[in-house]
């Protein structure tokens, strides 16, 4: 199982960072984000192999589930 910031989301707000900095903008000047879209993965094979239990209510609320 994982948990952690959709690497999509990062590299949509590297690119709007980059078009800030080539139109003028200084590095120094711009706020820093922290991520906000964040998704959970869940790999049923290995969690099976392992002989653990996973919950239909995990993997409903799961963004993926890798069987």
């Amino acid at each position: 199982m994982s948990y952690g910031v959709e690497p999509s989301d990062l590299f949509r707000r590297a690119a709007d960072y980059v078009d800030r900095i080539l139109k003028g903008a200084r590095p120094g000047d711009l706020p820093v984000q922290n991520p906000t879209k964040f998704e959970t993965v869940i790999n049923l094979k290995a969690a099976k192999d392992l002989r653990i239990n996973v919950s239909a209510a995990m993997l409903a609320a799961a963004d993926q589930v890798i069987e």
